[in-house]
């Protein structure tokens, strides 16, 4: 049975005994898309899954046994993934003056496998066209710290078919000391919601990227 990406992890990489948070690794590319009058329409997303994970969740898909993953092959999964990334809001954050931007359910979506990885591509339309504000900020965070994602360098954010005024910023999450990862390593695979204690130093991990127009 297709299951989604994250509920996939719970289950095969506890099965492998895995033992510390976060249990899958991403490398993410994000995207926020403008129209005509300068106002965000949409939130692109391109997260690439680590290999191990990859490997689990890939397992029983090759529906034709020709040794290749075809779109048709894995577009089930990519609608099963999407589907659940609801339950956690998309690990999606945009706010414009600390009001977050309702979105929609995605518009498009697919996964590639190339490299023994897989990439999710999918598109959050925003509910109304928004304008930047004086702090508008987006974050791509699991708060559970179960999932973590890492920003790939110098292509972090794209801003598509902005206002020539406008700019990203991206800023890296702060590091965690030695004491609280280790409390961190200590937690189960099959425990996902973390400590309240270790919840409030897991928050510090959100990369923020900061869209201005000047």
């Amino acid at each position: 049975m297709l299951r989604s990406l994250i509920v996939f992890a719970l289950a095969a990489l506890f099965a492998t005994a895995a033992e510390a948070h976060p249990h899958v690794f991403v490398d993410a590319k994000e995207e926020i898309v403008f129209d005509a009058d300068g106002k965000m329409t949409a939130i692109r997303h391109i997260w690439q899954f680590d290999q191990a994970f990859t490997a689990f969740a890939i397992q029983g898909l090759d529906a034709n046994g020709d040794g290749k993953l075809s779109d048709d092959e894995l577009q089930p999964l990519a609608k099963v993934n999407v589907d659940s990334l609801k339950d956690y809001h998309y690990f999606t954050r945009l706010k414009v003056n600390g009001r977050r931007a309702p979105v929609e359910a995605p518009s498009e979506y697919w996964l590639d496998f190339h490299d023994s990885r897989l990439t999710l591509f999918y598109t959050l339309p925003l509910k109304t066209p928004t304008a930047v504000g004086p702090n508008t900020t987006l974050e791509v965070f699991d708060p559970e710290y179960f999932v973590a994602f890492n920003f790939v360098k110098h292509q972090a954010i794209t801003l598509a078919d902005a206002p020539a005024n406008c700019k990203a910023h991206y800023a890296p999450p702060h590091e965690l000391d030695a004491a609280i990862m280790a409390k961190l390593a200590a937690i189960p695979a099959d425990q996902r919601d973390l400590p309240d204690e270790l919840a409030d130093a897991a928050s510090s991990l959100a990369a923020q990227i900061t869209i201005a127009c000047s």
